[in-house]
């Protein structure tokens, strides 16, 4: 069931701008990281203290129809705030990569299974690497699939 509430926009500007073009073109335009090519997808979640929805943009690591959504803050200390969002809410989640959103279940991995997604995330957008190498830290990889 599509999530339904009223969505706070993102108070980033390049974020919030990316997000409109990407849901007003159905996928076809504002679809990579900036200039870099590199193909991302939108994910909506509820804020855990506020309720409202909330929507960004993540690198597009797909495998036989998983997602993976890599927390990395660039390296930041701590987690960004959209992997507590997800976290506490996991089954409150949609993924939109194309023209139409639609609901996955998320879940944090570890071991042997999360090596294998952070290897196709670096595979996907090297600087993953260097990010992991600037925190002290473990990137969570969580994997999200569709319901």
């Amino acid at each position: 069931m599509p999530l339904t509430g009223e969505e706070e926009p993102n108070p980033v500007d390049w974020v919030r701008e990316q997000v409109e073009a990407y849901r007003a073109s159905g996928g076809r335009e504002a679809n990579t990281l900036r200039d870099t090519g590199i193909p991302i997808i939108l994910v909506t979640c509820r804020g855990r203290r506020s309720g409202a929805l909330r929507t960004f943009a993540l690198m597009r690591v797909e495998h036989e129809g998983q997602y993976a959504l890599v927390a990395s803050k660039g390296g930041a200390p701590e987690h960004p705030t959209w992997y507590l969002n997800v976290t506490a809410a996991p089954d409150q989640v949609m993924i939109q990569d194309g023209p139409e959103p639609f609901d996955v279940q998320v879940r944090e991995l570890d071991g042997a299974e999360r090596e294998v997604w952070w290897e196709r995330s670096v595979a996907v957008y090297p600087p993953y690497a260097a990010y992991q190498q600037r925190t002290e830290r473990l990137i969570p990889v969580l994997l999200a699939t569709a319901l």
